[in-house]
């Protein structure tokens, strides 16, 4: 998390071009600020540490997400000069990128809340109206943009498993079937094939360039950490 943000920074800046970042992170759970602003947030810390998952605040808004070995984070930070101008761009951009990557597996992937989903949002992406597959979210700052996101590729049982707990610590309804996985609906789907299918279809939209992450992001990420870990 603080990678993404160090990265946003540094894209603001001019430090930095625009760029796209698809990684596998460990398992945590990601609160968003109204989480934190919340009475009960540290009782869900409390939780879904006892379940074996790290507790982070996030850069986007919304409710708590969760990440875990079997996801894919994205991360997009580009610059703007008026970034309050290009929310639903941003948001209809991703989505339709992350619709078509997963339809490219054969799944029937779809945009859209699920009645009853965790961290809801009317740019996720779903299978067949009925399984959250995707979350997005934005954060915004002068002269930049920046878009996340979780694309749960297998174990949804395990993303089901923390919620249940996090979301009653935090007094949150939801209805825990609403939460699936690729690999559900496309048996034999990895996280390779997820990985290739999103940069295959990226490449439709960019002509991109691969790039190391360099001294100067990761030492801002180290300063930064701090600030994105839960109490």
């Amino acid at each position: 998390m603080a990678v993404s943000r160090a990265i946003l920074l540094r894209v603001a800046d001019g430090e930095l071009p625009e760029t796209i970042r698809i990684t596998r992170p460990p398992a945590m759970v990601a609160f968003g600020r109204q989480d934190v602003a919340s009475a009960n947030y540290l009782e869900g810390v409390k939780a879904a540490r006892a379940n074996g998952f790290e507790a982070i605040e996030r850069l986007a808004g919304g409710r708590a997400a969760v990440f875990h070995e079997q996801t894919l984070a994205i991360a997009h930070a580009r610059p703007d000069e008026d970034p309050q101008a290009h929310i639903y761009p941003r948001f209809e951009e991703a989505s339709a990128w992350i619709e078509r990557s997963l339809k490219r597996l054969g799944v029937d992937a779809r945009v859209g809340e699920v009645e009853g989903e965790y961290c809801p949002g009317g740019y996720s992406v779903n299978a067949r109206g009925e399984k959250k597959l995707a979350g997005i979210g934005q954060k915004l700052i002068k002269r930049g943009g920046h878009l996340g996101g979780v694309l749960v590729v297998e174990n949804g049982a395990r993303v089901r498993g923390v919620l249940v707990p996090v979301y009653q610590a935090l007094g949150l309804e939801w209805n825990p079937s609403t939460a699936g996985a690729v690999a559900d609906e496309a048996p034999g789907t990895t996280l390779d094939d997820a990985e290739q299918a999103l940069i295959a279809e990226l490449e439709q939209l960019y002509d991109l360039e691969e790039a190391p992450l360099d001294s100067e992001t990761v030492a801002m990420a180290r300063r930064l950490a701090p600030e994105h870990r839960a109490p």
